[in-house]
């Protein structure tokens, strides 16, 4: 019977204890009396543990990542240019191999109970599509056991290096699932250029888009109107994803709000990691409240631009709390839905939670509460993908990845 599990006593976000039946891959009971599809389907004995849907890292990139490798001194500048530099060097003096590393990331991260990644593949006229087909690799050979969206990213800008449009245009025509973009005033210095020629990419593959928008203040915001404006013209409402968006902390109230009721209408969703630092950020709480979406991700994970973030999900919902300064129970609760459900929502994952019908992707964690298992983020106990146990306390069981 495979793909089929009967997990007892667990307790999902608001709710008693509960039995879940898995067929096939999928939820098909949950309840108090939901009991095994049939006679020896395999179990798992929750033991009262907390329940969460898996976890979704909506923004990060994987192809980059330093995990597993010796400590390297990180000593680069403040600028974002300075970052972007120094990792386009460093990739190529050290010829990261992306599918090794990617590879890294992804088992750390279903170790620690994340199902599901958008990365983000650096395309250049320097690595031209190795670190594409790299990934290509990766998400072939995840197979079911980690779902692996790909977004085509032009990280050292698009405009300034011709050729890079049509290298973007060539990874989508090979299997790349999303169309990125990157700062269209201060990296491209283009911005209706740039908006243009991303806009029509995704017209021609049908694709998404995700943009990283780092731009501070009214410079963002002029940067975001744009965004917004070609979302209604093109019809791609619902289809665009603004990655960091700082200047949404860093305009006056009235502006974000006319802002925001844009990104509502258009169903733009904001995709924030709670950077530290002295820069703004956008609120959580507001963005939610005024019905903007919104997901999470770890961004680069021990890489070039710097050493602190970690493969897991749980710790970056602790992260938003602290950055957004949420303390109450109910708000830290908002943050374990946007790390779950909402990411996967605005990533576009169907049947993502713990209901009937939804995909057994599922986390086991022992702690009090689950707003407790956010601020402790203790080692997973056990990570279900698909319907099948993929690791034990923090760890992929043997023969995984």
């Amino acid at each position: 019977m495979p793909n089929d599990l009967f997990i007892t006593n667990v307790r999902p976000m608001g709710s008693g204890t509960v039995n879940i039946a898995i067929t096939d891959g999928a939820i098909s009971a949950v309840g108090p009396d939901a009991t095994a599809p049939e006679a020896g389907t395999p179990a798992v004995e929750g033991g009262e543990a907390l329940v969460f849907p898996g976890f979704i890292d909506a923004h990060t990139h994987i192809d980059k990542t330093l995990l597993g490798m010796p400590w390297r001194r990180h000593e680069v500048g403040p600028t974002l240019m300075d970052k972007i530099v120094n990792e386009r060097e460093l990739v190529k003096r050290l010829d990261l191999d992306s599918h090794e590393r990617s590879m890294e990331q992804v088992r750390r991260s279903l170790a620690n109970g994340t199902t599901a990644i958008r990365t983000f593949s650096d395309i250049n006229t320097e690595w031209k599509l190795k670190g594409f087909h790299g990934l290509l690799k990766t998400r072939e050979d995840v197979g079911g056991l980690m779902d692996l969206q790909i977004v085509t990213f032009p990280q050292s800008g698009m405009l300034i290096r011709p050729g890079t449009l049509a290298l973007m245009d060539a990874a989508m025509a090979e299997g790349a699932d999303v169309v990125g973009g990157i700062d269209p005033c201060s990296v491209d210095r283009d911005p209706a250029g740039h908006l243009d020629a991303i806009f029509a990419l995704a017209d021609k593959h049908d694709a998404d888009i995700d943009i990283h928008l780092h731009e501070p203040g009214e410079l963002g915001a002029f940067s975001l109107d744009l965004v917004i404006e070609r979302t209604r013209v093109m019809g791609w409402r619902g289809r665009v994803v603004i990655s960091h968006a700082l200047c949404l902390g860093g305009v006056d109230d009235m502006r974000l709000r006319g802002l925001a009721e844009q990104l509502v209408e258009l169903d733009i969703a904001i995709m924030t990691h709670a950077p530290g630092g002295h820069r703004a950020i956008p609120d959580v709480k507001l963005l939610r409240s005024l019905g903007v979406r919104v997901c999470s991700g770890n961004d680069g994970v021990r890489d070039a631009w710097g050493p602190l973030n970690k493969p897991d999900m749980l710790q970056r919902a602790y992260i938003m709390a602290y950055r957004n300064n949420l303390r109450r129970d109910d708000d830290i609760e908002e943050l374990i839905r946007i790390v779950t459900t909402g990411s996967a929502e605005v990533i576009g994952l169907p049947k993502h939670g713990i209901e009937a019908g939804a995909r057994a992707d599922l986390v086991l964690v022992d702690a009090e509460t689950h707003v407790e298992a956010v601020i402790e983020h203790p080692p997973r106990k056990a990570v279900i993908k698909g319907g099948r146990v993929v690791a034990r306390d923090g760890a992929l069981l043997d023969g995984i990845l």
